[in-house]
């Protein structure tokens, strides 16, 4: 299982790096992900590759409280956006470590690392769980948005206790779900349909078919406000991926993504094996997820006459398929 949750996050980041090397960049329909997260003078201070990187949910350095010669490990360091930005702040005394799994991050952090002109940095090679580095040796760990993808996150905060030294801190920005949520609780209720209905509006959305699609909807709430939908009409062991939205302010931060998972989930236990999707705007943000393009003649005819093809998308839209 350790195996198989590495080589999914694996594959998924190498696509973001090759993408940003290629010059693209590995960003959602609304922006990259992370990278509005950080100040403009701080986005200033990096080759735009690093900040075209960046996917993350928020900024550890702001958090972190950096002093002159501090060495620094950054947990899943991916483009080196972290890392080039504490490198920074512990000055040519200190030092900056990033540790990514991925070859293809490796290759992008070391050319901006080259690019920024850092010299105090470092580039390892491994996983979380089994830190590089001897016991005691750093001033302060940070991570943005990584630990949530480990396989053993116990593993992790042990690592992480043990490569500090005594004093040491940690900065860590990440997505926590709630575990005591059953399926049901994590549904849209009937009474959330207003409000989604205004997200998809205010999204140029449609809605054609919403009645469908909203016993099998997953929401997220901020102070009760619901701030983002995905949805799922299900046909049997095929389903259409539906209402992807999230409140503007929002967008950037990875939540898109965690609503499309829990969405893909839900859909798997009522024994969904197969998802289709068509999207105008975001024909670059889905294939980051695992869809990929699919031909109309393919669609299982159950799908075809559904709303979302009869009436709500235009011919243009880009016809995706995921096997989960």
């Amino acid at each position: 299982m350790t195996t198989d949750i590495h080589e999914v996050v694996r594959e998924r980041y190498a696509e973001a790096a090759r993408s940003v090397l290629s010059g693209e960049s590995c960003c959602a329909e609304d922006g990259n992900y992370g990278s509005d997260l950080y100040s403009a003078l701080e986005r200033e201070e990096l080759p735009d590759a690093a900040v075209m990187a960046s996917l993350g949910c928020g900024n550890p350095i702001a958090v972190a409280d950096l002093h002159e010669g501090e060495r620094v490990l950054d947990l899943g360091s991916g483009g080196g956006i972290d890392v080039l930005l504490s490198a920074r702040r512990v000055g040519p005394t200190g030092r900056a470590f990033g540790l990514d799994m991925t070859d293809e991050m490796l290759a992008l952090a070391q050319r901006n690392a080259a690019t920024a002109g850092a010299m105090n940095v470092e580039f390892l090679k491994g996983h979380i769980e089994a830190i590089p580095l001897p016991a005691a040796s750093i001033d302060v760990v940070i991570s943005n948005c990584v630990v949530n993808l480990a396989a053993d996150k116990p593993a992790v905060f042990r690592e992480i206790a043990r490569v500090l030294r005594p004093g040491g801190r940690i900065g860590i920005t990440d997505i926590v779900a709630d575990d005591s949520l059953t399926p049901e609780q994590r549904r849209a209720l009937d009474s959330d349909r207003a409000a989604v209905e205004d997200l998809l509006t205010a999204s140029e959305l449609p809605l054609d078919g919403l009645e469908i699609a909203l016993p099998t909807a997953v929401v997220a709430r901020a102070e009760a406000a619901v701030v983002g939908c995905a949805a799922v009409e299900a046909y049997g062991s095929v389903g259409l991926l539906r209402s992807v939205v999230v409140t503007p302010d929002l967008r950037g931060t990875g939540l898109g993504r965690r609503l499309v998972e829990a969405a893909e989930a839900l859909a798997a236990e009522r024994g969904i094996a197969e998802l289709y999707l068509l999207t105008e705007t975001a024909k670059a943000w889905f294939p980051r997820l695992g869809y990929r393009p699919a031909a109309r003649a393919s669609v299982p005819t159950e799908l075809t006459a559904s709303p979302e093809f009869t009436t709500a998308c235009p011919e243009s839209a880009l016809l995706l398929y995921k096997r989960l």
